[in-house]
C-alpha cells in the first residue's frame, strides 16, 4: 500500500513525485513505456520553453542549475537585478521583442537567480526530475499499463495485468490521451479542432525555399527552425487527418507544400507525427481518491508552448495539498481548492490556443484581424500584456483578499543577510517572512513549525510590507503591513492553510 500511486512518469508526473517525496509521502509512478529515452523528447522535437514561474518552480526545490546544465545552458543568471526577458515567443505566429517587456510594469519584480523562462528539452527535463525522485525514494516501475481503476471510501487500486497496485490516492498523469482520465469516469468537454499541424523531422533538398521562423501563409501556417530539418506545419482542415496513422512522405510533401506556396522537396522523413487544436478540460480534477493533472485533465493545441508549464503548475499546486491530506493535518477542503485554483487557469490556456487558432485562420476575416494584432503587440504595453500572460506573472488566484501580493506567486524576497525566499523553500514547506524588527510573529509561527519555516530580519526590499505568509507553491497566502503585523489574522491564514497548530 503506497500513499499515492501516480499513473505517468512524464515531466508533470515525475514533478508531482518529487514534490510528495519531499513531503514524506510512499509514492510509486507507473509508466507504460518500457524505456525514458525517446527521439522525441531530446533536441530539436523535444524542445521546449519553461516560463518564469517554471523556472521558478525549479529554483526553489534547489533544480535549477542542475536543469540549466543538462539543457546546456553555461551562463547562469545573476541575482542583483531583474532579468531582461531573454525571449517572449509569439502570439499566432508573430514574434514578439523582448526589448519591448516594460520591466518596470509587471507585478512586484524582484531580483532572482531564476531566468525568465529557460530554452530546454523533455529530455534533461525528465532527467533532472528522475534523479532527484530517485534520491527521495520514489519508484519508478516501466512497462506497466494500467487497464482498470477500483476504488472505494478508503483505498484505490490501479490494476495492470496480473498486478494490483493499491494506494490512498492515484493521480493521473498520463497525457492527452489519459487512460486514467476515462477509467474513472471524468467529463470532459471542449471544441472540436480546426486545423491538422504536423512536427517533422526530414531532409529538405532545397531547404532555402522555406522562409526561416514562423510563416503565416493564405493557405495555413508552416514554421522553419534552427535546427536542419526540423518543420512544422498546419493546415485548417477541420483536423480531417486520421491521427491513428502515422502521416507518410507523400503526405507530408503535399501539406507542407499546400501551406508554404512552394514547390519545396522532401527527399527523407525521419520522424514525424500530428496533432489538432481540439480543445478539451475535465469539468473537475478530482473524482473521489483520483485526481488528474497536466495534459491529463486538459488539452490544447501547442500553439504558445503553453502545455509543460500549466502541468507544473498543476503539479505544483497539488502536491503539497495532497501531500498534508496523506498525513492527516490538512485543513478541511484543502484538497478541493486543487480544482477550484487550476481549473480557471488552464480554462485561460485553452481559450489562450483557441483565440490563436482563429487568427492564424487562412481567410480575410482573420487576416485583417492578424493586421490588428501585429500592430497590437508591436507597441511596448501590447508585448508586455503577452509576455504578462505566458510567463505566469499575471496569474493570481482568488484566496478572498484585498491585499494585491495575496495569490500571486511570491517574488524572491531576499533578507539583509543575503537569505533568499527560494533558498527557505527548498524542504517544500511554507515560509513565514517576518521583517519586523522585534520578531513579532515568531512565538505564533512555532505552533506550525513542522509546515512553516520561520525567517526574521530586515529584508533588500521588503514591498513596504512586514511579514509574508508563503504557501510550499510559492502562492503568497497572507500579508501583513509593516507597522503593525496583525497576530491573530496570521494565525488564521496559517490554520487556514497549514491546518490546527502542533502545539
Amino acid at each position: 500500500m503506497h500513499d499515492v500511486v501516480i499513473v505517468g512518469a512524464g515531466p508533470v508526473g515525475l514533478f508531482l513525485a518529487c514534490e510528495l517525496g519531499l513531503a514524506g509521502c510512499s509514492v510509486l509512478v507507473l509508466e507504460r513505456e518500457p524505456e525514458p529515452r525517446s527521439p522525441w523528447k531530446a533536441d530539436p522535437l523535444g524542445m521546449r520553453g519553461l516560463s518564469a514561474t517554471s523556472a521558478e518552480a525549479f529554483y526553489r526545490r534547489g533544480m535549477l542549475h542542475p536543469l540549466l546544465k543538462a539543457s546546456g545552458v553555461d551562463d547562469y543568471p545573476g541575482a542583483d537585478e531583474p532579468a531582461p526577458p531573454r525571449g517572449v515567443g509569439h502570439f499566432a505566429g508573430m514574434m514578439l521583442d523582448p526589448a519591448k517587456v516594460d520591466v518596470a510594469a509587471l507585478p512586484f519584480r524582484l531580483p532572482s537567480p531564476a531566468m525568465e523562462g529557460v530554452m530546454t528539452n523533455l529530455e534533461a527535463v525528465e532527467a533532472v526530475l528522475s534523479e532527484r525522485a530517485s534520491a527521495l525514494g520514489v519508484e519508478v516501475r516501466r512497462g506497466v499499463t494500467v487497464s482498470a481503476i477500483a476504488q472505494d471510501d478508503e483505498i484505490v487500486v490501479a490494476h495492470a495485468g496480473e498486478h494490483e497496485y493499491a494506494a490512498r490516492w492515484l493521480v493521473g498523469c498520463d497525457g492527452g490521451r489519459s487512460t486514467v482520465r476515462g477509467l474513472a469516469g471524468f467529463d470532459f468537454v471542449g471544441t472540436e479542432p480546426q486545423f491538422t499541424g504536423y512536427a517533422v523531422l526530414a531532409a529538405i533538398a532545397d531547404p532555402e525555399k522555406l522562409r526561416p521562423g514562423f510563416t503565416l501563409t493564405p493557405t495555413g501556417m508552416y514554421l522553419r527552425t534552427l535546427a536542419e530539418g526540423h518543420i512544422g506545419m498546419l493546415e485548417f482542415d477541420g483536423g480531417a487527418f486520421d491521427r491513428s496513422q502515422r502521416p507518410t512522405h507523400d503526405h507530408l510533401q503535399a501539406v507542407l507544400r499546400r501551406v508554404s506556396g512552394t514547390d519545396v522537396t522532401l527527399s527523407d522523413v525521419h520522424l514525424a507525427s500530428s496533432f489538432t487544436d481540439r480543445a478539451m478540460q475535465t469539468t473537475t480534477y478530482r473524482q473521489g481518491r483520483v485526481l488528474l493533472a497536466g495534459d491529463a485533465a486538459h488539452i490544447h493545441s501547442p500553439l504558445g508552448a503553453q502545455g509543460l508549464n500549466l502541468g507544473i503548475g498543476d503539479a505544483m499546486n497539488l502536491g503539497w495539498k495532497l501531500a498534508a491530506t496523506v498525513h492527516g493535518y490538512a485543513p478541511d477542503g484543502l484538497l478541493d481548492t486543487y480544482t477550484r485554483e487550476r481549473h480557471p487557469i488552464g480554462a485561460w490556456v485553452l481559450d489562450w490556443t483557441r483565440a490563436q487558432a482563429a487568427v492564424m485562420r487562412p481567410d480575410p476575416h482573420a487576416q485583417a484581424i492578424q493586421t490588428v494584432i501585429r500592430d497590437l503587440i508591436g507597441t511596448r504595453d501590447g508585448t508586455t500584456y503577452v509576455f504578462g500572460k505566458t510567463s505566469g506573472s499575471s496569474i493570481r488566484y482568488d484566496l478572498g483578499s484585498e491585499q494585491p501580493l495575496v495569490g500571486r506567486n511570491a517574488p524572491d524576497l531576499r533578507l539583509e543577510d543575503g537569505t533568499r525566499l527560494g533558498d527557505l523553500m527548498r524542504d517544500g514547506r511554507g515560509v513565514a517572512l517576518d521583517f519586523s524588527t522585534d520578531r513579532l510573529l515568531h512565538a505564533s509561527a512555532m505552533g506550525w513549525e513542522r509546515r512553516i519555516r520561520y525567517a526574521a530580519g530586515p529584508a533588500g526590499n521588503n514591498l513596504g510590507l512586514g511579514v509574508v505568509l508563503v504557501r510550499p507553491d510559492g502562492v503568497v497566502a497572507w500579508a501583513g503591513n509593516h507597522d503593525d503585523p496583525d497576530r491573530e489574522a496570521f494565525e488564521r491564514a496559517a490554520g487556514h492553510w497549514f491546518g490546527s497548530p502542533a502545539i
